[in-house]
């Protein structure tokens, strides 16, 4: 069975457009592997706490020297950690604010990106002495922008500190590929931003797709 983890952190409703792709690809998805877990999180709707020196206090304490109360702290966290653990594939819908991502997004990736949990920590690997514990998984984006020119060689591709941010922090949820479709115009809603929607949901089904054939090759080779 493979489990996927679905986090929507728009905070808009039926009129989100990352949400809209993220019910899509979950959709698209169920329809060709029916038996398979979806673990949703709905951190647009629900946030999880700003992280706090308390909290980094006792990220940074070890196990068994700490209180009650900083267990209770790391509780959520530790909760966080071991649906990212579980899941095969993460995707993350998430609209552009500001040129980043959504408050809620980064309070829930903050909870998650923790020393000895998600990475390891040291200063003989020289420049590089973070190391993430997690491997093996797939990243999918679905985000959208009020404006365009986003991608790679685009007019705003240096004020794109959405996408990038995502696969920077994405290896530390273990993440070795990351798969993207997008949604640009969304504020001019015209006929560019019609065409760029019919793109993206044309493109999702193609990566659901091609990851569902892929982790479905991977266990039949491991039943032989």
């Amino acid at each position: 069975m493979t489990v996927l983890l679905q986090i929507d952190a728009s905070v808009r409703k039926e009129r989100s457009i990352s949400r809209g792709m993220g019910k899509a690809f979950r959709e698209h998805w169920l329809s060709l592997n029916p038996a398979d877990k979806v673990i949703h999180g709905d951190v647009g709707s629900t946030p999880p706490p700003f992280i706090s020196e308390d909290w980094t206090s006792a990220a940074f304490t070890p196990a068994n020297k700490r209180t009650d109360e900083q267990n209770s702290l790391l509780s959520l966290s530790d909760q966080l950690i071991e649906e990212v653990s579980a899941a095969d594939i993460i995707i993350i819908s998430s609209p552009m604010y500001n040129y980043g991502m959504p408050a809620p997004l980064k309070a829930w990736l903050d909870q998650i990106v923790r020393v000895n949990k998600t990475f390891t920590f040291d200063l003989n690997r020289g420049d590089f002495p973070l190391e993430p514990v997690m491997h093996g998984k797939s990243l999918v984006l679905l985000t959208a922008y009020g404006e365009f020119g986003f991608s790679k060689n685009g007019i705003r591709e240096e004020m794109n500190h959405l996408g990038p941010h995502l696969k920077t922090v994405g290896k530390y949820l273990g993440a070795d590929e990351c798969f993207e479709a997008g949604v640009e115009y969304q504020e001019f809603d015209d006929i560019r931003h019609q065409h760029s929607l019919q793109e993206a949901h044309r493109k999702i089904p193609e990566i659901v797709e091609t990851l569902s054939e892929r982790l479905n090759d991977k266990k039949r080779a491991e039943n032989d």
